[in-house]
């Protein structure tokens, strides 16, 4: 999982949601929110190349590495970094979406 192995600067973070989803708050997450998010790093400067996938299995509580087996509710390509500077509230997703640093695919709703 995230963290063995990774390249990914946002591996401790997915390790620490996977840790969250163990919580009591993340079973209740889990119960509320009820969709499948994958995520494609791009370690790289290129959104689409060497990317690393990571599902966050917001039905079952789990995070993964690799690619969902079927059909997630959304998914999310950015840059390494962009997805740590949005996590620590440097970067407004909407601004990262506009500027073209994170493409979303599948339901905006769900995004």
């Amino acid at each position: 999982m995230a963290g063995s192995g990774s390249s990914l600067k946002s591996a401790a973070l997915l390790e620490q949601m996977k840790s969250h989803l163990t919580t009591d708050a993340g079973k209740e997450l889990v119960k509320k929110t009820g969709l499948v998010y994958q995520l494609n790093f791009a370690p790289k400067q290129k959104i689409g190349v060497d990317e690393e996938i990571y599902v966050v299995d917001l039905k079952v509580g789990k995070v993964t590495q690799g690619a969902y087996k079927g059909k997630p509710d959304a998914s999310f390509s950015l840059k390494d970094d962009d997805f740590l500077a949005i996590a620590i509230e440097k970067m407004n997703t909407q601004i990262a979406f506009i500027r073209g640093s994170m493409k979303i695919k599948g339901s905006l709703s769900a995004s």
